[in-house]
């Protein structure tokens, strides 16, 4: 079987999970197939064809990239199946599938229509990235939920897909690449103390992952707690105005807060985990949260929000600690107030009893090993390509 896969982001340029995903799946699905090609976008790197987001020059960043994906299309050999990831990629997906008339499989990272505070980073170019998604999962011959909540955001955002065509294969971890590091060099250059309990948060400063809820919720952490925050890339000014100012407000009532915004590399990111209490993920929107997974395989506990995917990964009670959120009463202050003060509840729960605390972050790390290996998912994926390529056949 020969494959290609469509993605925008590939190591070593990564910044996402669906970056994170590829650049795991792809060296397990070279083990069992015959031949493994990458499209991606950005500068050019080993092992992928990268197609720059540069034309129509000067136009919308959206419409760009559909300049690149039709570079993409162009460019992928001759193949059996073909796989996307985001919407990113999804254009070149349809026109690739038709073109060469083999059977298309996207994977659902996450689903525009359940992340309408896009439309403030995008403009114009969300309405032809839903348009490019819709298109994209109503016509795949087979489509990939990261998890099983998943399958009822599909279904809800694009009833006329066939339920026989969407399979769950979920995310998973290295538990090689990301395990204790008992170096100390990166985390004590952040400026910490190893002493006390340290709350990490690692990811982007956009609505989804739910920042400004942690550093809401961290006004009620216990005093000796630190927040350890490796945050950056805003998805908007007001964005990044809004948590500015909450993390000033933050830093005036108490000390042991630390933000660091520039990327760190993901053996630092290892590093820190590991010397971490808990890690904390406050998201109002994951499909299922690989952050989630390399924290636990570091053998820490994490305390988040229970949605989407989420209770799939973290087992409340054994490898960490869940808080309910209800998308739907986002707007309510009561509520919003009442799931911060839980959050910080379940954080002050494990920095005070640090013993419980490992117990979770050793079964973490053992779900992990047990339940989340790259190459059992690459096997997963593999079986869906046949089904799509049975179906596509006949």
């Amino acid at each position: 079987m020969r494959v290609s896969i469509l993605t925008r982001e590939y190591p070593p340029h990564i910044y996402g999970g669906a970056g994170v995903h590829v650049g795991q799946l792809v060296p397990q699905l070279r083990k069992f197939t015959e031949s493994v090609d990458v499209q991606c976008m950005g500068e050019p790197r080993d092992g992928a064809t990268a197609h720059a987001e540069d034309y129509p020059a000067g136009a919308n960043a959206a419409l760009r990239v559909l300049g690149a994906d039709v570079s993409m299309a162009a460019a992928i050999p001759e193949v059996d199946v073909i796989h996307s990831h985001t919407w990113y990629a999804q254009f070149a997906g349809i026109v690739a599938g038709h073109f060469q008339d083999v059977p298309h499989v996207v994977t659902a990272h996450s689903l525009e229509p359940d992340r309408p505070w896009k439309v403030e980073q995008l403009g114009g170019g969300y309405r032809v990235s839903s348009w490019i998604e819709k298109t994209a999962f109503t016509q795949a011959d087979a489509v990939i939920a990261v998890s099983a909540a998943m399958i009822t955001n599909i279904t809800n955002a694009y009833p006329s897909i066939d339920p026989a065509r969407i399979h769950v294969v979920k995310n998973g971890i290295d538990p090689e690449e990301f395990k204790p590091d008992a170096n100390t060099d990166v985390i004590d250059s952040l400026g910490v103390d190893r002493d006390k309990p340290i709350v990490t948060f690692v990811g982007r400063i956009t609505r989804q992952k739910g920042l400004i809820h942690l550093v809401r919720a961290a006004q009620q952490f216990d005093a000796d707690t630190q927040v350890l925050l490796l945050a950056g890339a805003p998805d908007t000014p007001e964005i990044a105005a809004e948590f500015d100012g909450a993390f000033a407000e933050l830093n005036k009532t108490r000390s042991g807060v630390k933000w660091v915004q520039e990327m760190l590399p993901r053996a630092s990111v290892r590093q820190v985990l590991t010397h971490s209490t808990l890690f904390a993920c406050p998201s109002i929107y994951e499909p299922l949260g690989i952050v989630n997974l390399e924290a636990m395989a570091c053998e820490i506990p994490v305390v988040a929000s229970a949605v989407g995917g989420i209770p799939e990964v973290v087992v409340d009670g054994e490898t960490g600690l869940l808080v309910p959120y209800d998308p739907a009463q986002a707007g309510d202050p009561e509520f919003v107030k009442g799931f911060e003060e839980k959050f910080a509840e379940n954080v002050n729960t494990l920095t005070r009893d640090r013993d419980r605390a490992r117990r979770m972050g050793l079964a973490g790390r053992q779900r992990c090993i047990d339940e989340f290996s790259w190459e059992k998912i690459a096997q997963e994926t593999v079986e869906v390509y046949e089904k799509a390529i049975a179906t596509h056949d006949s």
